[in-house]
């Protein structure tokens, strides 16, 4: 019998489905609504084993402005699917910007200088570690494609659609059971210049993001087939194009920083911990600080890094804070920043 087969028949005896898959992916992935409704199909359709044979699962280029999510659909999968969400094979195409460098992923071939000192990034063992005993779906992404060296992307052509890659000691690596991410900020420049025009009198009037998804996902695709070769996009099954984050979902990607700085607080200091407190007006006040469309959610993250988690480290290693206080993080108007109290009253519960 097949090996595949034989796999994929196991797969559909025993696998155990995600429950609830759009809702715990879209929890962890906000402001994306369409990347969420364009993956999860890929993964019920592996889970029921009727994914095709002789290619990947799945194979999706994710395009758009830096700080959007497109890194974090990946690990959003990879904590669903397997428990954590560093459960993927992770390549930095920054990497492999030369030539000779792609020879890192497969190893050097026999006979040729560095075949043992060589070991391919790219192997089986590898491959099988991407995945869990929950799910036998391997993670597998590609991070800033357009950075890579042509020889990069022709050696994926195999990968993609025949999901077979022939390693340098002739051995073999199947991405059968693989959903194969490809991240770019393509046309990133052209899409925040038709958000926020730099003349004329749209100058000053931002755009509404609800209005121009179209455009930017034709900005997207057009600047993805500038890059890439005609038989390289024919093996994508589906190109996401990620828009800049909305002010809604930006104040729910906060609330998200802050109550996971909590628990990693509770988790770390254990005996010796205490609860943080973000009242509603201190958290429009970072919004307001850290909202940027050019940088994204990655903006708001260092604001809430340098205007809590620094200062709290301050009082930590001073001694001023007792284990069990709350910790406040207030706007001061008077002074027109940020400020920390420690006190024993205990935090509101928010709802």
């Amino acid at each position: 019998m097949d090996r595949s087969l034989a796999g994929r028949r196991a797969d559909s005896e025993d696998f155990k489905p995600a429950q609830n898959l759009y809702r715990q992916l879209s929890q962890r992935l906000i402001g994306q609504p369409e990347a969420v409704e364009a993956i999860v199909p890929y993964v019920q359709i592996y889970q029921a084993g009727l994914a095709p044979a002789g290619r990947p699962a799945g194979v999706f280029l994710l395009l758009g402005p830096t700080g959007t999510g497109k890194t974090k659909t990946v690990e959003a999968l990879a904590e669903v699917l397997h428990g954590s969400e560093k459960a993927m094979l992770k390549i930095d195409c920054g990497e492999f910007q030369l030539e000779h460098e792609v020879a890192k992923l497969i190893g050097a071939p026999p006979g040729y200088l560095g075949h043992r000192e060589t070991q391919p990034m790219l192997t089986q063992a590898k491959l099988n570690l991407a995945s869990s005993e929950r799910c036998s779906l391997s993670l597998v992404l590609f991070d800033e494609i357009e950075k890579a060296a042509p020889s990069l992307t022709r050696l994926l052509l195999g990968v993609l659609d025949k999901a077979i890659l022939r390693l340098g000691d002739n051995t073999t690596v199947n991405f059968e059971r693989s959903l194969i991410f490809l991240t770019s900020n393509l046309g990133s420049s052209a899409m925040l210049k038709e958000l926020k025009p730099v003349f004329g009198f749209e100058s000053a009037v931002p755009r509404n993001l609800e209005g121009v998804g179209g455009k930017l996902e034709s900005i997207g695709v057009h600047a993805a087939r500038r890059k890439f070769s005609p038989e390289f996009l024919n093996r994508i099954d589906r190109i996401i194009t990620y828009r800049p984050l909305d002010q809604q979902a930006l104040a729910e990607i906060l609330d998200h920083h802050i109550e996971e700085f909590r628990r990693h607080v509770a988790a770390r200091l254990g005996p010796r911990s205490f609860d943080v407190d973000v009242p509603e007006e201190t958290r429009q006040v970072i919004l307001q600080k850290g909202a940027s469309l050019e940088y994204g959610a990655r903006e708001l993250k260092r604001t809430l890094h340098r205007h809590l988690v620094q200062p709290l480290a301050a009082l930590i290693s001073e001694g001023g804070i007792q284990p069990g206080a709350c910790v406040r993080l207030r706007f001061d108007p008077e002074r027109d920043c940020l400020a920390l109290d420690a006190c024993t009253t205990p935090a509101p519960v928010r709802q």
